[in-house]
C-alpha cells in the first residue's frame, strides 16, 4: 500500500500541477494590487507609513501561508484543497468581488468606471481579472476527475 501511494505522488496529475500554478499567479496577483495600492498611498499621503508597514507586514504573512497552504495541496494534501476552497475560493472571491457590485449598486455605471480610470485604477483592475480568473480556473482543476483521484489516494 505504501508503494503506491509513492507512485501515486509521483505522478501528480497535471490538472492538479496547473491549478498550484494558477494559485500561485492569484496571489502573485494579490501581491501586485498590495504594491499598486501601497504606492498610491504613499504618492497621497508621505504620513501614512507606520500603518501601511503594518498592513504589508500582514498581507505578506497572510500570503507566505497562503503559499504554504498551495504546495501542500500540490502534495495532495486534501485538508489543504478544503482550505483553499473555502478561504481562496470563498472568502478570497466575495472580497475580490463585494467593491464592485457595491459600487454599482450606489448607482455608479461601467461608463464612469472607465471614463475616470488612472495608470493605478487600470493596472489594479487588469490584475484584478487576472486574479479572479486564476482563483476561478485552479478551483475547477483541484476538482477534476484525476484531481479528486489523486487527493483520495494520497490521502
Amino acid at each position: 500500500m505504501e508503494g503506491n501511494v509513492t507512485m501515486i505522488k509521483k505522478r501528480i496529475p497535471q490538472e492538479v500541477k496547473k491549478s498550484y500554478w494558477f494559485w500561485l499567479v492569484a496571489v502573485a496577483a494579490g501581491v501586485f494590487e498590495m504594491i499598486i495600492a501601497v504606492t498610491q498611498m504613499l504618492s497621497k499621503d508621505s504620513e501614512a507609513g507606520s500603518s501601511i508597514l503594518i498592513a504589508v507586514g500582514l498581507r505578506t504573512i497572510i500570503f507566505a501561508a497562503l503559499v504554504f497552504v498551495i504546495i501542500r495541496m500540490y502534495r495532495g494534501k486534501n485538508w489543504a484543497r478544503l482550505a483553499l476552497t473555502i478561504l481562496l475560493g470563498g472568502i478570497g472571491t466575495f472580497s475580490l468581488l463585494i467593491d464592485p457590485i457595491n459600487w454599482l449598486l450606489e448607482g455608479n455605471s461601467l461608463d464612469k468606471a472607465f471614463t475616470g480610470m488612472t495608470l493605478y485604477s487600470s493596472l489594479f483592475g487588469l490584475s484584478r481579472i487576472v486574479h479572479l480568473s486564476s482563483v476561478i480556473t485552479a478551483l475547477i482543476l483541484m476538482y477534476r476527475p484525476a484531481a479528486n483521484t489523486y487527493f483520495r489516494a494520497v490521502a
